[in-house]
């Protein structure tokens, strides 16, 4: 078990030191504000993704799938999540190149996430899957057999050939992906409007995210203060869309130490501050 997490700590290592690599060549290529603009979006698709490990974890433990079966659904989930990142940002350019307006809807629904992190932020229900819309969605798509097969997304179950809950649980991870992409996209692009910029920010921060879960998926709900510091972000890059859609530019390197510092505060606040519903108990 030793050897396996200092294994996925190379890869989160090599993973982290690859992205930043790429950040230096984009600003020894472009400029400090294409490596700005890089550096902010990688930071705000890593935060958005750390946040969302919840989900998956409560994904994972609903459907009871055995932890080798996660690294399937992860590796799959990863590589589906971008494909559908490029599509999504493709369309997101194009609208925005035809329809300026639509910063402002992303802008809304930035600041409207913002809104419902902090009011569910001091909520210590957990969410049940059984009654999560893309969970009750995926389970109506085909009759699914009541056991794993190993790694195989479909068996046969008395003579008939059926989905495993293991296809299950990959759809809906990907169509969780989508329902996610809709806050983390738009906030990119609240940073930066370069298609390149926007996508290898996304790319570099999922392919870290396997080994990432691993390392982390039993700390998420440790980290008390990180889903304000998200919502925090989220309002900024939203009220900066609005901002600069007025003609106000506010420049990349502000938006990246804003980022940085509401995030490690974030971070910092969790590690540090005492826990009051933990004294309580």
């Amino acid at each position: 078990m030793e050897s396996n997490k200092s294994r996925d700590l190379g890869i989160v290592a090599a993973c982290l030191g690859m992205s930043c690599a790429f950040g230096a060549a984009i600003g020894a290529t472009s400029g400090s504000d294409a490596a700005s603009e890089y550096f902010a979006g990688y930071l705000l698709e890593q935060s958005l993704s750390v946040d969302n490990l919840f989900v998956f974890v409560l994904l994972f433990e609903y459907f009871q799938v055995p932890p080798a079966r996660q690294k399937v659904v992860l590796n799959y989930g990863i590589f589906g999540a971008l494909i559908m990142r490029a599509v999504m940002i493709v369309a997101g350019v194009e609208l925005i190149e035809n329809f300026k307006p639509i910063l402002l809807v992303f802008a809304g629904i930035l600041i409207f996430s913002s809104y419902k992190l902090i009011s569910q932020g001091d909520s210590d229900e957990e969410e049940d899957m059984a009654d999560n819309a893309v969970v009750k969605f995926c389970s109506k798509l085909f009759d699914v057999s009541d056991d794993y097969d190993g790694d195989n997304f479909f068996t046969v179950q008395n003579g008939v050939k059926m989905a495993t809950p293991l296809l299950l649980v990959l759809a809906v991870v990907e169509i969780s992906d989508v329902v996610f992409a809709v806050d983390s996209i738009p906030a990119v692009f609240g940073v930066t409007k370069d298609p390149f910029i926007v996508y290898t920010s996304n790319l570099f921060a999922i392919l870290s995210l396997r080994q990432l879960y691993t390392l982390i998926s039993t700390a998420v709900g440790e980290l008390k203060y990180l889903q304000t510091a998200v919502a925090l972000v989220l309002g900024f890059i939203g009220s900066k869309m609005v901002v600069e859609y007025t003609g106000v530019e506010i420049p990349t390197e502000l938006s990246l130490a804003v980022v940085v510092t509401l995030l490690s505060g974030g971070v910092a606040a969790s590690l540090y501050l005492p826990d009051d519903s933990k004294d309580e108990a």
